[in-house]
């Protein structure tokens, strides 16, 4: 499958899994610490940060109803209501171009969700490179279309979605003429467990597809991410901010700078040891293989004396016959006086 290129990166199994920090609500309402988290981000190696372009007015309504409280359903956000949640997170989208301005200082993709067409058309105005669908949008199909008819790749997170629904946003997508799809694996719960994490379907998520599969991981720490990219993920999103303590609506199950960085460096390890299949020594273990055992003369044997258990063991280094000839010696005759510490070869036997 073709790597999907972008200016600055590309993304697909024949590079390094494509790092993105998820700004989301983590600014708290403060530009000067949204370019900061920017800035963080890049320090870590990301290639991209992302954030999300809505209002509360574009997500929902106000209202006192049961429905639009939040109650017991999410620990971190118990007793809101949507309208306040999203009051409290969205990112103004005055700040849209500077954090994107940023972005491209450091050399990396800045790129946003949109939750509705207008955010879609506003983002288009600044140039997005790509696009992200959340998990609770990828069934809004009208959304799909409007996106995918920008061109541009479609990165579109899969928490809840069955594969009827996967399937019926792909063809979607597909037939807007979206030619670049990467799906991730999403648990949408905040945080998420290893338990509930299922990232062996992102091998199946490929197959059924045909397209490049990501994970969007809320766990905490870096071993999800890390097997998902030896399953063959190619993209890894990552909530990010300055510092857990400082609070936020994300806060609670965001990376901080030190466990960023880890996770791009341990994901690309993971990544280049997936290699291909191979069997048989490496370059680097050719030197290794003269340390195998072999059999050796342990003892002065005088010529035309027998081998026996006691003169020849299976030892280290590797210079002598391998070991699976010794019975096959035993009792053979040497043609020669032998040294204790020389390797059985088949010229020393009568």
């Amino acid at each position: 499958m073709k790597a999907l290129g972008l200016d600055n990166c590309k993304i697909g199994l024949d590079v390094p899994p494509f790092i993105v920090a998820e700004m989301s609500g983590n600014h708290n309402q403060s530009l000067e610490r949204a370019l900061a988290i920017v800035d963080a981000a890049a320090a870590c190696g990301v290639h991209a940060v992302k954030i999300q372009t809505y209002t509360a007015d574009t997500m929902t309504i106000r209202s006192e109803k049961a429905e639009f409280q939040l109650g017991d359903s999410f620990a971190l956000w118990q007793n809101s209501s949507l309208y306040d949640l999203y009051d409290e997170a969205h990112t103004p989208w005055e700040w849209h171009k500077p954090i994107f301005d940023r972005c491209r200082q450091h050399g990396i993709v800045g790129f946003s969700t949109p939750f509705d067409e207008t955010a879609v058309d506003f983002l288009e105005k600044l140039g997005v490179e790509l696009y992200k669908i959340a998990s609770f949008e990828m069934t809004d199909v009208r959304l799909i279309r409007k996106v995918a008819s920008t061109g541009k790749p479609l990165v579109i997170s899969t928490g809840m979605a069955t594969v009827a629904e996967i399937d019926e946003t792909v063809r979607a997508a597909r037939e807007e003429g979206a030619q670049d799809i990467v799906l991730l694996k999403c648990t949408s719960s905040y945080p998420a467990t290893p338990d509930d994490s299922n990232i062996v379907t992102i091998p199946h998520m490929r197959q059924l597809f045909n397209c490049e599969i990501g994970l969007s991981d809320h766990t905490p720490g870096t071993g999800v991410a890390v097997a998902a990219v030896a399953l063959g993920a190619s993209v890894i999103e990552k909530h990010f901010t300055l510092l857990r303590s400082d609070g936020g609506v994300d806060s609670a199950f965001s990376m901080e700078p030190s466990e960023m960085k880890a996770l791009v460096e341990e994901t690309e390890r993971a990544w280049r040891a997936k290699g291909k299949i191979h069997y048989g020594s490496c370059e680097t273990e050719k030197n290794s293989v003269n340390f195998r055992r072999s059999l050796y003369f342990v003892e002065d044997v005088h010529k035309g004396e027998p081998i026996t258990v006691r003169n020849v063991r299976a030892i280290r280094p590797g210079y002598g016959l391998p070991t699976k000839y010794f019975e096959k010696l035993l009792n053979k005759h040497v043609n020669q006086d032998v040294k204790a510490g020389t390797a059985v070869t088949w010229d020393v036997l009568g």
